[in-house]
């Protein structure tokens, strides 16, 4: 849903319109634009996924600065922040450190922490907010976490899964497994904090990754679909477990890994196919992105599984002819 597109605003109300809206989609703070004189630029877009916002902005430089004041008067369910920097350099000030954070990066903040971020220029950021409670991490324990991200080895497993989240959020919104992929979200952002905030083997961390293991792993995989030497005994090794383990762990949630792995395949493939993003795509390219080991073997699996090649399938815009219902490989 589009919240604002200051070209749409008499240059003398951008700066109230982008307080406005920024106060009304997080919290209360101050805001400093770069150049207000000459006219600011922002385009803010916010979505709910699985009980998750999710926030989008792209707008000319300008610092946000959360103070203690504004930590006093917090809403009723404080937000834990978690962004991605898409466009620019995410300049931060959290705990008297000044960070850095570019494209690569994640960025946690906590509602009821103060801080300064922000960024010169054009910039671009993706968020998703957590509800404090739902979160479920002390406010100590998030702030020292956001100091040191990447010292967790799920940094860069979040940040995948997070970049994913915002590939098509409007899609995702009415999707029916949004509930399950917000608590799977959850997850991860708790494991990725308890884990950069305390020593690895801790008791916590060790609880938490237990915990999420079967969660990780179906992040793992999914951001890896192209790969086509995604074998059993990568994906254990990966997750510092037996082959043994990971079937038995599987087995127990109801999954089959082979014929799971051909689902997600062909659903990353339905979902190409049916977007204009792709449209300059051969059928072969889809193929080889969503990891088939040939075209040839991508079409057979492709028609028996929705009774149409995938050349119909992108000729259909995605829809399923009754005659041809939704099936598996």
């Amino acid at each position: 849903m589009l919240l604002i597109d200051l070209k749409t605003v008499p240059p003398r109300e951008r700066v109230d319109a982008f307080h406005h809206v920024l106060t009304d989609t997080r919290t209360p703070n101050d805001v400093v634009h770069e150049e207000p004189e000459t006219g600011i630029h922002a385009r803010m877009e916010a979505w709910r996924v699985g009980g998750l916002d999710l926030f989008a902005t792209r707008n000319s430089g300008f610092e946000v600065r959360r103070t203690t004041h504004h930590v006093n008067h917090h809403r009723d369910n404080p937000i834990v922040s978690v962004s991605l920097q898409t466009r620019g350099i995410h300049r931060a000030e959290v705990a008297g450190r000044q960070l850095l954070l570019g494209l690569d990066d994640i960025c946690v903040f906590h509602e009821l922490t103060p801080r300064t971020y922000g960024w010169s220029g054009d910039g671009a950021s993706q968020v998703v907010m957590f509800d404090m409670n739902r979160l479920d991490v002390p406010v100590d324990t998030v702030e020292r976490a956001s100091l040191q991200l990447r010292a967790s080895p799920l940094h860069n497993l979040v940040l995948e899964h997070l970049r994913g989240i915002h590939r098509d959020p409007g899609r995702l919104e009415g999707d029916p497994g949004a509930q399950d992929l917000g608590s799977a979200t959850t997850e991860l952002v708790r494991a990725l904090l308890l884990s950069a905030a305390h020593a690895e083997q801790s008791v916590e961390v060790k609880a938490t990754m237990d915990e999420t293991l079967l969660t990780r792993i179906m992040a793992y995989v999914r951001s890896h679909l192209a790969d086509r030497e995604l074998t059993p005994e990568r994906i254990a090794a990966e997750h510092a477990i037996s082959v043994r383990r990971l079937y038995t762990l599987l087995s127990g949630a109801g999954i089959s890994l082979e014929q799971w792995l051909i689902d997600e395949r062909l659903g990353e493939a339905r979902r190409m196919l049916a977007s204009r993003r792709y449209d300059r795509l051969t059928i072969a390219a889809v193929s080889s992105r969503c990891g088939f080991s040939s075209p040839s073997h991508f079409s057979r699996r492709f028609q028996a599984a929705h009774g149409m090649s995938p050349s119909e399938w992108r000729r259909f815009g995605g829809a399923v002819t009754a005659d041809a219902p939704l099936g598996r490989a």
